[in-house]
């Protein structure tokens, strides 16, 4: 049986009054008249069944029921305040929704957005994962996705220009050293991230050590994941140039072979084409665009592809 609940502006009207014990003061906080509250909480008390008040010469006093209702209708009207302040707060300034890929997110963009907050503090960011690419349904301006570049409907700029090497922790699970050679790989744990088309088959095929198995060694559906993974000696993953220089230089993990390719594959900032960019969207976008000019043209940075 579906039950029925009271308008939201009569239980407004209810908590204000049984805060303050006074119909007036509450008028004044919910600016309505005095007669609008006594008449809202009376529909509240009608649909109720009950008396909420003990309407005195001087005041008001709360009823045993309406003592009981008073702290849970306090507590939601409280809760729906906070989620609305924090989710359509900040001067009721829309958030500039930006959907990411998560090992994006944390190795690249993360690190670098005390930058942008500096440059434009009036602007609200909010993060969603793409882990799991569905367009519909998802609200956001912009997005990171990985892959060539070209989605049809789509407008995109280029973030990466990477070389796919392999990576592991300096001491393997069992205190072994990394290989020294990609020859010796079979006699290690790869791992594989499903979804990239550069995969280790892709790296083992263009370093021309067809021999190793490419299919051994465990799966993840992210990268992230894999590249945790190597960071605890479980095996070697296939790093990305912007991805794992940090990791390397805090020696998390090491690069044992010289053997590097450069990927075709590269992380992009994305929007429908014919989608309205607001002037905070237009903003990230440009210093996204700026972030990777300076990643791209920096010292042992790889050239571009075009």
């Amino acid at each position: 049986m579906k039950k029925r609940l009271p308008p939201l502006n009569w239980l407004r009207a209810f908590e204000a009054s049984a805060r303050h014990l006074n119909f007036t003061q509450a008028a004044a906080e919910l600016n309505l008249t005095q007669a609008a509250i006594s008449q809202q909480v009376k529909g509240l008390e009608s649909q109720l069944g009950v008396s909420l008040f003990k309407r005195l010469p001087r005041g008001l006093e709360l009823t045993e029921a309406g003592q009981a209702y008073m702290p849970v209708v306090h507590e939601a009207v409280e809760r729906l305040a906070a989620a609305t302040d924090e989710l359509f707060g900040q001067g009721r300034k829309r958030l500039l929704t930006l959907r990411v890929n998560l090992v994006f997110f944390t190795t690249w963009l993360a690190p670098r957005l005390a930058r942008f907050r500096a440059r434009h503090p009036d602007v609200g960011l909010r993060f969603a994962s793409n882990i799991w690419l569905d367009e519909q349904g998802k609200e956001a301006d912009m997005e990171i996705r990985y892959g060539q570049g070209v989605w049809p409907g789509y407008k995109s700029s280029r973030l990466t220009w990477d070389e796919l090497f392999p990576v592991c922790s300096p001491r393997l699970l069992d205190g072994a050293p990394p290989p020294t050679s990609p020859a010796e790989l079979d006699a290690y744990s790869l791992l594989h991230v499903i979804g990239y088309e550069e995969g280790w088959g892709y790296w083992l095929s263009q370093t021309g050590f067809h021999q190793v198995d490419a299919s051994q060694g465990m799966q993840f559906d992210t990268l992230i994941t894999a590249l945790e993974m190597a960071t605890l000696g479980h095996g070697l993953a296939l790093g990305r140039t912007s991805l794992v220089a940090g990791m390397i230089a805090s020696g998390r993990l090491v690069a044992p072979f010289e053997q590097r390719i450069a990927t075709s594959e590269a992380f992009y900032l994305a929007c429908p084409a014919h989608q309205y960019l607001s002037p905070q969207a237009e903003a990230f976008w440009s210093w996204l665009e700026e972030e990777a000019a300076l990643e791209r043209d920096g010292p042992g940075a790889t050239p571009p592809q075009e």
